[in-house]
Protein backbone atom coordinates (compact mmCIF):
# COMPACT_ATOMS: atom_id res chain seq x y z
CA UNK A 1 0.00 0.00 0.00
CA UNK A 2 1.25 3.48 -0.67
CA UNK A 3 1.69 5.81 1.77
CA UNK A 4 1.58 9.40 0.81
CA UNK A 5 3.11 11.35 3.70
CA UNK A 6 7.25 11.46 3.45
CA UNK A 7 9.20 11.83 6.53
CA UNK A 8 12.58 13.17 6.98
CA UNK A 9 12.88 14.53 3.81
CA UNK A 10 11.65 11.63 1.80
CA UNK A 11 9.59 13.07 -1.57
CA UNK A 12 6.11 12.11 -1.67
CA UNK A 13 4.55 9.06 -3.38
CA UNK A 14 0.68 8.99 -4.82
CA UNK A 15 -1.30 11.93 -3.73
CA UNK A 16 -4.33 9.41 -3.42
CA UNK A 17 -2.91 6.27 -2.57
CA UNK A 18 -6.40 4.05 -3.30
CA UNK A 19 -7.93 6.21 -6.53
CA UNK A 20 -4.61 6.88 -8.08
CA UNK A 21 -3.16 2.96 -8.07
CA UNK A 22 -5.82 2.01 -9.07
CA UNK A 23 -5.45 3.49 -12.46
CA UNK A 24 -2.32 2.81 -12.76
CA UNK A 25 -3.34 -0.62 -12.30
CA UNK A 26 -5.74 -0.26 -15.24
CA UNK A 27 -3.34 1.35 -17.87
CA UNK A 28 -0.91 -1.46 -17.28
CA UNK A 29 -3.61 -4.13 -17.60
CA UNK A 30 -4.41 -2.13 -20.88
CA UNK A 31 -0.70 -2.42 -21.81
CA UNK A 32 -0.33 -5.82 -21.07
CA UNK A 33 -3.80 -6.64 -22.86
CA UNK A 34 -2.37 -4.96 -26.35
CA UNK A 35 1.30 -4.82 -26.39
CA UNK A 36 3.39 -2.67 -28.26
CA UNK A 37 0.72 -0.22 -27.39
CA UNK A 38 1.43 3.30 -25.94
CA UNK A 39 -0.03 4.06 -22.70
CA UNK A 40 -0.35 7.62 -20.71
CA UNK A 41 -0.85 7.55 -17.38
CA UNK A 42 -1.39 11.40 -17.22
CA UNK A 43 -0.57 11.90 -13.46
CA UNK A 44 1.68 14.49 -11.29
CA UNK A 45 4.23 12.36 -9.10
CA UNK A 46 7.66 13.63 -8.27
CA UNK A 47 9.95 10.32 -7.55
CA UNK A 48 13.71 10.83 -6.84
CA UNK A 49 16.21 10.76 -9.80
CA UNK A 50 16.48 8.81 -11.95
CA UNK A 51 13.16 7.64 -12.14
CA UNK A 52 10.62 8.84 -14.60
CA UNK A 53 6.68 9.34 -13.21
CA UNK A 54 5.71 6.20 -15.01
CA UNK A 55 8.51 4.00 -13.51
CA UNK A 56 7.73 5.26 -9.57
CA UNK A 57 3.92 5.15 -10.27
CA UNK A 58 4.50 1.50 -11.82
CA UNK A 59 6.82 0.27 -8.56
CA UNK A 60 4.75 2.24 -6.17
CA UNK A 61 1.16 0.50 -7.54
CA UNK A 62 2.48 -3.25 -8.02
CA UNK A 63 5.06 -3.47 -5.20
CA UNK A 64 4.52 -4.01 -1.47
CA UNK A 65 5.67 -6.20 1.45
CA UNK A 66 5.45 -9.49 0.25
CA UNK A 67 6.95 -8.70 -3.73
CA UNK A 68 10.80 -8.64 -3.47
CA UNK A 69 12.36 -5.84 -5.63
CA UNK A 70 15.55 -5.63 -7.50
CA UNK A 71 17.29 -1.87 -8.31
CA UNK A 72 19.86 -2.17 -11.10
CA UNK A 73 22.85 -0.11 -10.58
CA UNK A 74 21.47 3.21 -12.01
CA UNK A 75 18.29 3.02 -9.44
CA UNK A 76 20.06 1.33 -7.07
CA UNK A 77 20.87 4.68 -4.95
CA UNK A 78 20.14 5.77 -1.15
CA UNK A 79 16.89 8.33 -2.40
CA UNK A 80 15.39 5.18 -4.74
CA UNK A 81 15.58 2.42 -2.13
CA UNK A 82 14.08 4.36 0.72
CA UNK A 83 11.51 5.93 -1.22
CA UNK A 84 10.63 2.14 -2.25
CA UNK A 85 10.86 0.99 1.38
CA UNK A 86 8.37 3.52 2.51
CA UNK A 87 6.01 4.09 0.21
CA UNK A 88 6.07 0.32 -0.62
CA UNK A 89 7.35 -1.67 2.16
CA UNK A 90 8.63 -3.84 -0.18
CA UNK A 91 11.88 -6.04 0.99
CA UNK A 92 15.25 -4.94 -1.66
CA UNK A 93 17.27 -7.93 -2.83
CA UNK A 94 20.46 -7.47 -4.92
CA UNK A 95 19.99 -11.28 -6.51
CA UNK A 96 17.61 -10.52 -9.87
CA UNK A 97 16.78 -14.10 -9.58
CA UNK A 98 15.20 -13.69 -6.25
CA UNK A 99 13.04 -10.54 -7.71
CA UNK A 100 9.16 -10.56 -7.77
CA UNK A 101 10.04 -6.84 -9.37
CA UNK A 102 12.57 -5.12 -10.62
CA UNK A 103 13.48 -2.13 -12.06
CA UNK A 104 16.31 -0.96 -14.98
CA UNK A 105 16.99 2.42 -15.18
CA UNK A 106 19.99 2.47 -17.29
CA UNK A 107 19.01 -0.44 -20.01
CA UNK A 108 22.55 -1.03 -21.96
CA UNK A 109 24.06 -2.49 -18.74
CA UNK A 110 20.67 -4.55 -17.61
CA UNK A 111 21.17 -8.77 -17.43
CA UNK A 112 19.86 -10.89 -19.50
CA UNK A 113 16.24 -11.74 -18.99
CA UNK A 114 17.41 -15.35 -18.53
CA UNK A 115 18.95 -14.48 -15.16
CA UNK A 116 15.47 -12.91 -13.87
CA UNK A 117 13.15 -15.42 -12.26
CA UNK A 118 10.71 -17.24 -15.11
CA UNK A 119 8.21 -19.41 -12.83
CA UNK A 120 7.97 -22.89 -13.45
CA UNK A 121 5.70 -25.19 -15.12
CA UNK A 122 3.51 -25.25 -12.26
CA UNK A 123 3.27 -21.77 -11.25
CA UNK A 124 3.93 -19.57 -14.24
CA UNK A 125 2.81 -16.45 -12.73
CA UNK A 126 6.12 -16.49 -9.58
CA UNK A 127 8.36 -15.28 -12.30
CA UNK A 128 9.54 -11.26 -12.56
CA UNK A 129 7.94 -8.58 -13.97
CA UNK A 130 10.60 -5.69 -15.36
CA UNK A 131 10.13 -1.87 -15.54
CA UNK A 132 12.62 -1.41 -18.05
CA UNK A 133 12.94 2.85 -17.92
CA UNK A 134 14.03 3.70 -21.64
CA UNK A 135 14.88 6.97 -23.28
CA UNK A 136 11.40 7.49 -25.48
CA UNK A 137 9.15 4.78 -26.39
CA UNK A 138 9.45 5.48 -30.08
CA UNK A 139 12.00 6.66 -33.00
CA UNK A 140 13.82 3.53 -31.95
CA UNK A 141 14.41 0.36 -34.21
CA UNK A 142 10.57 -0.87 -35.42
CA UNK A 143 9.56 -4.05 -34.17
CA UNK A 144 6.71 -6.19 -35.49
CA UNK A 145 4.81 -7.80 -33.13
CA UNK A 146 2.10 -10.84 -32.69
CA UNK A 147 0.30 -12.79 -30.16
CA UNK A 148 -2.63 -12.33 -27.66
CA UNK A 149 -4.12 -8.95 -27.60
CA UNK A 150 -2.87 -7.83 -31.29
CA UNK A 151 -4.81 -8.01 -34.22
CA UNK A 152 -2.59 -9.25 -36.91
CA UNK A 153 0.34 -7.41 -35.99
CA UNK A 154 1.37 -4.53 -33.99
CA UNK A 155 4.41 -2.34 -34.54
CA UNK A 156 6.34 -0.74 -31.79
CA UNK A 157 9.45 1.63 -32.00
CA UNK A 158 11.10 1.74 -28.42
CA UNK A 159 14.66 3.33 -28.03
CA UNK A 160 17.43 2.54 -25.75
CA UNK A 161 17.27 -1.17 -25.57
CA UNK A 162 20.41 -3.11 -25.40
CA UNK A 163 21.70 -4.78 -29.30
CA UNK A 164 20.68 -8.51 -27.75
CA UNK A 165 17.70 -7.61 -26.47
CA UNK A 166 15.42 -8.95 -29.66
CA UNK A 167 17.26 -12.28 -29.09
CA UNK A 168 16.08 -12.05 -25.44
CA UNK A 169 13.12 -11.27 -26.06
CA UNK A 170 12.96 -14.80 -28.44
CA UNK A 171 14.24 -16.76 -25.71
CA UNK A 172 11.91 -15.29 -23.21
CA UNK A 173 8.43 -16.18 -25.27
CA UNK A 174 10.12 -20.05 -26.41
CA UNK A 175 9.57 -20.84 -22.41
CA UNK A 176 6.15 -19.99 -22.49
CA UNK A 177 3.57 -20.12 -20.17
CA UNK A 178 6.93 -19.29 -18.26
CA UNK A 179 9.27 -16.64 -18.97
CA UNK A 180 9.13 -12.86 -17.59
CA UNK A 181 6.89 -9.98 -18.43
CA UNK A 182 7.94 -6.50 -19.30
CA UNK A 183 6.72 -2.80 -18.57
CA UNK A 184 8.36 0.00 -20.74
CA UNK A 185 8.55 3.40 -19.43
CA UNK A 186 9.61 6.73 -20.58
CA UNK A 187 8.36 9.83 -19.27
CA UNK A 188 4.98 9.14 -17.68
CA UNK A 189 3.87 6.68 -20.54
CA UNK A 190 4.25 2.91 -20.88
CA UNK A 191 4.36 0.18 -22.88
CA UNK A 192 4.09 -3.51 -22.08
CA UNK A 193 5.52 -6.78 -23.56
CA UNK A 194 4.04 -10.23 -22.11
CA UNK A 195 5.92 -13.31 -22.43
CA UNK A 196 3.44 -14.24 -24.55
CA UNK A 197 4.11 -11.52 -27.40
CA UNK A 198 6.31 -13.09 -30.71
CA UNK A 199 8.83 -10.31 -31.79
CA UNK A 200 9.22 -11.27 -35.82
CA UNK A 201 11.63 -10.20 -38.57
Amino acid sequence: MTISRPTDGLLPGLADPVLESQAVFRAVLDAMSHPGTIVDLAMTLSPPPPLDVATAAVALTLADYETALWLDDGAAGPAVADYLRFHCGCPLTRRCEEALFAIVATPAAMPPLESFQAGSDDYPDRSTTLIIQLPALGGGEAWRLRGPGIQEIATFSPAGLPSPFRSWVRENHALFPRGVDLILTSGSSLAALPRSTRWED
